[in-house]
């Protein structure tokens, strides 16, 4: 079946001398994986490697196969063309680090269009905004909302946040938690949007902790999710 969507570049890997296999979140059909053949030789063709980096923004026409792993692209180019994220260096060093947040987290084969619009209107506030320190924690805090475990904030008067429960309660229990300074700035990312980043003062160490319990709740919530092995970078560009 051929169709025309948005999609947004999750990863790609290199396939023999001239290929890649790119894994990519569409608007009309869920996460799905492309075979594009050629794309790193050929400098007269249609698609062009460039369009494959990480988080880049295309319209597409592709083919799937019905129940096969490995689907095709016939055209593509570039629907949002982004003027800070290729360039500025901790831009890139966020824009990493999402994509493979989001790799390890979307395994979703079914469409999710509120997931997908929520993740392109991020990275063009991204794009076009400079106070971005901490951008990828408030990120990461929306985006559980559309992966099914936002916290319950019916609790947040009480003094430990329970990772495994998702809730707020009076005491620590038996479960990994949150509590303390830590908690004070947890309670700050759930009333936090972008527009309001501005707002958010954190020290270096402060920042690190938060993001540590953030990717400790994914963990929790997603199988098979572990640490980004581009968040040495991250840390090393908020330093």
């Amino acid at each position: 079946m051929t169709m025309t969507t948005l999609g947004i570049v999750l990863s790609s890997l290199k396939y023999g001398d001239s290929s890649l296999i790119v894994r990519i979140f569409t608007r009309a059909a869920g996460l799905k994986t492309y075979m594009v053949k050629g794309v790193l030789k050929s400098r007269r063709g249609k698609l062009k490697s460039a369009y494959f980096q990480p988080l880049t923004q295309l319209e597409l026409v592709v083919s799937h196969r019905e129940k096969a792993e490995m689907h095709y692209i016939r055209e593509a180019r570039i629907s949002v063309p982004y003027a800070s994220l290729p360039t500025h260096w901790t831009k890139q060093a966020i824009v990493l680090f999402l994509s493979e947040v989001l790799t390890k987290s979307i395994r979703e084969q079914e469409k999710n269009e509120p997931l997908f619009d929520y993740i392109a209107s991020s990275l063009q506030w991204l794009d076009a905004h400079e106070e971005v320190v901490n951008f990828h924690l408030v990120f990461l805090m929306q985006l559980t909302k559309y992966l099914g475990f936002y916290p319950d904030t019916s609790g947040m008067s009480n003094s430990y946040f329970d990772l495994v429960e998702g809730v707020f309660s009076k005491e620590a229990g038996i479960h990994p938690g949150i509590q303390g300074e830590e908690l004070v700035h947890f309670k700050t990312l759930l009333g936090t949007n972008f527009e309001a980043l501005k707002n958010v003062q954190l020290s270096k160490q402060e920042r690190r902790d938060l993001l540590d319990h953030l990717l400790s709740y994914f963990e929790v919530h997603l199988q098979g999710f572990n640490q980004p092995k581009s968040l040495a970078v991250l840390h090393e560009v908020f330093s």
